[in-house]
């Protein structure tokens, strides 16, 4: 046995529950696994996660039961220090699974309130954070009545789903049916469908941006803060993040402060999370959090913008150790996800590495000859790729992405159907 595969069997255990689409998920599996040994806990069988995990279990994770009895059979063996996941859909069951096997963690109650937007508007506004105008409603009569007393536009959205599925804005009152039709008609596999299902908020002006944060022993630090890029009005389509190592917001008191207080509202001790903020010019509105890392490479970007691994950060938590997050250089980093420009049939996708600018860092492609794609309503979050770039100039990073489609160029066959 290496020096280094000793070392490597002598790392505590990180139970991995779900690990998710590889390109955008890959990065994470590598950056934890040079700390802790990762046991993977999954529905499916395990083939390109072995590269990074020390073994895998087989399981179906929205049962509970099995989920513990196999976490159970790995911590009889191995030094078993934390649950981790990432994955939306597991992140209430996995607060569940470590309070149940006495690992760090935040309640499963706060974090079953971050997954139902109305309980975390209720919450946040029982603690006095200020919240937009928010309605539940089961019904286009009420959405429209909830509408007409906040005033439009307002955003009507699914009530738990995720990656903006189900989020419309609307405008008039003649919009209001369509969009309480998408939004109620959203779903997201393994995601709770209320009962009363659909908000109706206030439509909130300003840019907007995600923190990513990690929370230890209640403290709450950010990891990264990006500059959230969309379009296909008037649906919420997520076209790009920008992270810069210098953003001055990362100094924002009022910014900071109303996130310490959010966490502290909601009760989190331990764990990550991804918070989405409007800049209003009345301040920082929350627009949701969830408890769980960023995704879209958010954490990526975070780390080759500083040097240091959001990802890691947020493993450490995961095994109740107080993380390191002070960056080793700064740089600015950035991505743009590239969407069909209408329903059509992959017919290739091609790579114009002469095209490239001096920060292009990676580019990928998401989609094989056959797929067909399509945009809001019909589909949401559909890419054939994306294009990633980083630099010590922000401008010059911001220039290399301008026209990221003449860089990764999809070859298609549109479709009428």
């Amino acid at each position: 046995m290496t020096d280094q595969a000793a070392a490597t069997d002598e790392l505590p255990v990180l139970l991995l529950v779900g690990s998710g689409y590889r390109p955008y998920r890959e990065y994470v599996l590598a950056a934890v696994s040079q700390h802790y040994r990762l046991w993977l806990l999954d529905p499916t069988e395990a083939t390109w996660q072995l590269s990074y995990c020390a073994g895998a279990t087989r399981v179906d994770t929205q049962d509970a039961a099995a989920t513990r009895e196999a976490a159970r059979t790995v911590m009889d063996s191995l030094p078993v220090v934390g649950v981790f996941t990432y994955d939306e859909t597991k992140v209430v069951s996995c607060a569940r699974l470590a309070q149940d096997l006495g690992l760090p963690g935040s309640p499963p109650e706060t974090i079953a309130n971050c997954r139902d937007k109305a309980a975390t508007r209720a919450t946040l506004a029982a603690a006095g954070v200020p919240q937009p105008l928010s309605r539940t409603v089961t019904t286009v009569e009420e959405a429209l009545a909830a509408a007409e007393e906040i005033g439009f536009p307002v955003i009507v959205k699914a009530r738990a789903m995720a990656a903006s599925f189900g989020v419309v804005r609307a405008d008039r009152a003649e919009d209001i049916a369509a969009a309480f039709a998408a939004a109620d008609g959203a779903e997201f596999p393994n995601l709770t469908r209320h009962v009363a299902n659909v908000l109706v908020e206030e439509f909130l002006t300003g840019p907007e941006i995600s923190v990513d944060a990690v929370i230890h022993e209640g403290e709450v630090t950010p990891t990264v803060l990006a500059h959230k890029r969309l379009g296909l009005e008037p649906y919420f389509e997520e076209t790009g993040h920008d992270v810069d190592a210098n953003d001055p917001l990362l100094a924002d008191a009022e910014l900071l402060d109303q996130l310490r207080h959010i966490h502290q509202a909601l009760g989190f001790v331990h764990g990550s999370t991804h918070s989405e903020f409007k800049l209003t010019p009345k301040g920082p509105r929350l627009v949701e959090i969830n408890a769980r890392l960023g995704g879209d490479l958010i954490p990526y970007l975070g780390w080759l913008a500083t040097g240091t691994s959001p990802v890691v950060a947020a493993a450490h938590v995961a095994a109740g150790i107080r993380p390191d997050t002070a960056p080793v250089h700064r740089k600015a980093a950035a991505i743009r996800f590239l969407l069909p420009t209408g329903a059509c049939e992959t017919i290739d996708v091609v790579v114009h590495k002469d095209r490239f600018g001096p920060t292009i860092h990676a580019t990928d492609v998401t989609t094989v000859p056959g797929d067909r794609l399509a945009l809001p309503p019909a589909e949401f979050t559909t890419r054939y790729g994306h294009v990633i770039a980083v630099g010590d100039d922000r401008e010059q990073v911001m220039a290399d992405l301008r026209e990221p489609e003449h860089l990764v160029e999809l070859r298609a066959r549109p479709l009428s159907d």
